[in-house]
């Protein structure tokens, strides 16, 4: 079986594992396991922020940033296809009783006039403005890296109106390698920033939250009120330090994506998107058959995908898929598709 569905399917390798067996542990809730604490400091020096914090999932850490940043009723501008949109189960809602106003953006990003136009200021009947918030890579649009002007002209125009900037950077290493500046360029606009280290970095667990030292201790309690406060997690911090060596290896995702891709375009009835990192979108209305009958030849021939809208089924490479393994899912669907 190839596993094309997500970069979240890799599994730790071996390196990973001897450092969650000989992890040194304490109590996270108290600030003692010295796994973690070093996790955060390495995180926060490559971000190039004052602090950062350990989570479970990169969820948890942009619900928390957006509560963090906000009053009870505000809004929150984003991208309509965005993940805290789209793939967070309505918690800017549920956790923070926030009211989003989504915006039709080009590449997932408002310009600096549709922020202003976006952004309202409290008064006797409307809440007020009270986050930012941006995506990189972009993950519903086909795993875009949106380069540091985009996001700063953004940001900017949200900071000249008080309104604090949150950077959902899930796959914010493949945008830093795909446009191969350093990822500080790319934080450098936001006040807070998530990164997740298991999906292409291949750490099994977590994700990090990083901002100003008095944004993350607010973070922390939060945290711990959204039932993110973990106690011996060096078992888990182990290999994600070990994770975060793996960024110089993203490159070769993106390579494998491109063939993916270039193949994937010859095949009847798919129409493929140009990746730019490793993600790869094909809309396959021109096959007759619904996404949901593509994934069942495609699952007949040992080969995994996802469903990503009407029409659309997104592939996604990592570090778990070779390039053989790229060729042989290309000869699989090939023989299905012709």
């Amino acid at each position: 079986m190839i596993d094309l569905r997500s970069d979240t399917v890799t599994t730790p390798d071996d390196s990973m594992r001897e450092a969650a067996a000989t992890a040194d542990v304490g109590d996270d809730v108290y600030g003692e396991d010295p796994t973690v604490n070093e996790l955060e400091a390495r995180v926060a020096d490559r971000l190039g922020t004052e602090a950062a914090l350990y989570f479970p999932t990169g969820t948890m850490a942009n619900q928390t940033a957006a509560r963090v940043h906000t009053e009870h009723g505000q809004e929150v501008v984003a991208d309509r296809q965005s993940h805290v949109v789209k793939y967070e189960l309505g918690g800017l809602a549920q956790h923070s009783g926030l009211q989003v106003r989504m915006l039709d953006t080009d590449r997932g990003v408002p310009s600096p006039e549709q922020v202003a136009t976006a952004v309202i200021d409290e008064d006797l009947h409307r809440p007020g403005t009270g986050l930012l918030c941006l995506e990189n890579t972009h993950n519903a649009r086909g795993g875009l890296a949106i380069d540091s002007g985009k996001i700063d002209a953004a940001a900017t125009a949200a900071r000249e109106r008080d309104v604090p900037v949150h950077l959902d950077g899930a796959r914010l290493f493949n945008a830093a390698t795909a446009l191969e500046v350093p990822v500080t360029e790319l934080t450098a606009p936001v006040d807070s920033v998530m990164v997740s280290l298991s999906k292409g970095l291949g750490a099994p667990v977590g994700s990090m939250l990083a901002g100003s030292e008095a944004f993350v201790e607010r973070a922390r309690r939060t945290r711990k009120l959204f039932g993110g406060g973990m106690r011996q997690a060096g078992i888990i911090a182990g290999p994600a330090l070990e994770a975060l060596e793996n960024v110089d290896d993203l490159e070769t995702d993106h390579e494998n994506a491109r063939l993916l891709a270039a193949g994937l375009d010859d095949v009847d009835g798919f129409d493929v998107q140009e990746p730019e990192t490793n993600i790869v979108l094909a809309d396959v209305s021109e096959t007759g058959l619904e996404p949901a009958g593509v994934l069942d030849r495609l699952r007949d021939r040992d080969v995994l995908a996802t469903p990503f809208g009407p029409t659309t089924i997104r592939f996604c490479t990592h570090r778990d898929v070779a390039r053989e393994d790229i060729e042989r899912a290309l000869e699989r669907i090939e023989a299905s598709f012709g």
